[in-house]
């Protein structure tokens, strides 16, 4: 997995991370107002929640390899 961790005393809840994710890996939670990894074996180490504009958001390294957004 390659999304690590996200650290909520940095996250605003910008929502960036949520709609970088092309696997949906991260979301929002609605109470805390805070982004969290929901679906963390989906996550397929594209490195998009990286941009994260608080740098709240730790990854591992992972595989290089090209990410397949869409068909066409």
């Amino acid at each position: 997995m390659a999304i690590e961790s996200i650290d909520n005393n940095l996250c605003t809840g910008c929502g960036q991370c949520v709609l970088s994710c092309p696997m949906d890996v991260i979301r929002m939670d609605e109470e805390a107002k805070k982004a969290v990894i929901k679906y963390v074996e989906d996550c397929m180490y594209c490195g998009f929640c990286i941009d994260c504009p608080e740098k709240a958001i730790t990854i591992q390294p992972g595989p290089k390899q090209s990410v397949l957004l869409g068909w066409g």
